[in-house]
């Protein structure tokens, strides 16, 4: 223990001898760790965003989309429907309990003289306000649920306190001038899409919009003892066999995932994205490992007499190797501090300029055992770029480096 110390107390002070050239060998550590602990600590927010508000749906939903996969950013932009001919297909499918056709469109809304274009939901209260409160998480925190087939509508968290600041329970709204009562106001969603938005029955969804037929998504329910992998495949034959006696007609591809799938959809993408995110940073940090063996291939040449004092009285060639290896070592933990400090405080000031500004509730994830991996990681990177040369000081002789000027 006291001979680490020691090591330890020469390995800072050769830091301290030559502080300009210490700190530049620590840059390319710096940024690669930073560029690690920023990109991974704020995908690790947002996936675990995304997987909180995914967890809320029940694990016996099917949701039926328009589009393929690779569609789905399309189609949630708008231009894809399920036709009515689809709703009825999957309403038909064995092991399907209950289905809730969704529809959504931005109409401008009225409240106190101030007008706001707002994405309504349109929602049949009849079968879908217990699936939404079961089902999907949305909870109120004021007033109560819209009773169906009444001018009701809910709003979302955003809706009174952005948009229409000071709206209440009991206001009145008005849209294509049709007037409704808020009767109730959600709590946050998660993300600020979902949170300003409202909820309206769907058949006056349909008068207010005259989107009448078709829907942007079905969200179908499993009857209890059924798989919910055989009812997925139920409704696909359903849908594919519905299409088949229409070919005639221009219809778009469709997706039908369980909320499980979704699940792991969503978590092997942002897997990849976190993979490629540590390969493109290791990039800077074999930089700066390089930048190290190369300082420390200096520090070797610059203290070939001392290295040469020490093996005379005594020193053997592990020491020598085992005190080059914690000053490279060292190199790497400071650099990788400082990387963890300029890594969160940025996670930190783009979590907060994408919760002001944007469109979702990102919190940047900052574990312990990510800042503990940031060091681990760059401290092994600085031994092991002063490996070679820890070696090359061991191996010099006492006789040859006394000699040496």
């Amino acid at each position: 223990m006291g001979k680490t110390k020691e090591y330890i107390k020469i390995a800072i002070r050769s830091l301290r001898r030559r502080p300009v050239r210490s700190w530049l060998t620590m840059v390319g550590v710096v940024i690669g760790v930073f560029l690690i602990i920023s990109l991974l600590s704020l995908s690790e927010g947002i996936k675990g965003a995304m997987m909180d508000q995914l967890n809320m749906m029940g694990n016996d939903l099917i949701i039926i989309m328009p589009g393929e996969i690779t569609d789905i950013t399309t189609m949630m932009a708008g231009g894809l429907e399920l036709t009515e001919d689809d709703i009825e297909a999957v309403r038909k499918a064995e092991g399907v309990e209950t289905i809730v056709p969704m529809n959504y469109k931005a109409e401008a809304v009225r409240h106190e003289g101030r007008v706001k274009t707002i994405l309504i939901n349109g929602v049949s209260f009849e079968y879908g306000l217990e699936l939404l409160r079961n089902d999907m998480g949305l909870q109120l925190t004021d007033g109560r649920w819209p009773i169906p087939g009444k001018k009701e509508v809910i709003v979302a968290k955003v809706v009174p306190e952005d948009i229409f600041p000071g709206m209440e329970v009991g206001d009145e709204i008005s849209v294509r001038g049709k007037k409704f009562d808020v009767v109730g106001i959600l709590k946050s969603l998660g993300n600020k899409q979902d949170d300003s938005t409202i909820y309206m029955d769907l058949d006056l969804f349909a008068d207010v919009t005259g989107e009448r037929s078709g829907a942007k998504m079905i969200m179908a329910k499993v009857t209890p003892g059924y798989s919910v992998d055989n009812v997925v495949e139920n409704i696909k034959d359903n849908l594919n066999e519905s299409r088949k006696r229409r070919r005639g007609e221009d219809l778009p591809s469709f997706s039908v995932l369980s909320s499980e799938k979704i699940l792991d959809i969503v978590g092997n993408v942002m897997a990849l994205v976190q993979v490629a995110i540590f390969g493109f940073a290791s990039i800077a940090i074999v930089v700066g490992g390089i930048g190290i063996m190369n300082t420390m291939y200096t520090s070797v040449h610059e203290r070939i007499r001392e290295i040469g004092i020490m093996k005379a009285v005594g020193a053997k060639g592990r020491t020598i190797t085992i005190l080059f290896l914690i000053e490279s070592g060292f190199f790497g933990l400071f650099g990788g501090l400082g990387g963890i400090v300029l890594g969160l405080g940025v996670a930190k000031l783009a979590e907060f300029a994408v919760q002001t500004s944007a469109g979702f509730y990102l919190k940047a994830s900052m574990s312990p055992f990510l800042i503990l991996f940031g060091l681990a990681f760059s401290f092994l990177i600085g031994c092991i770029a002063g490996y070679l040369p820890s070696r090359s000081a061991s191996k010099l002789k006492p006789v040859d480096a006394l000699r040496y000027e």
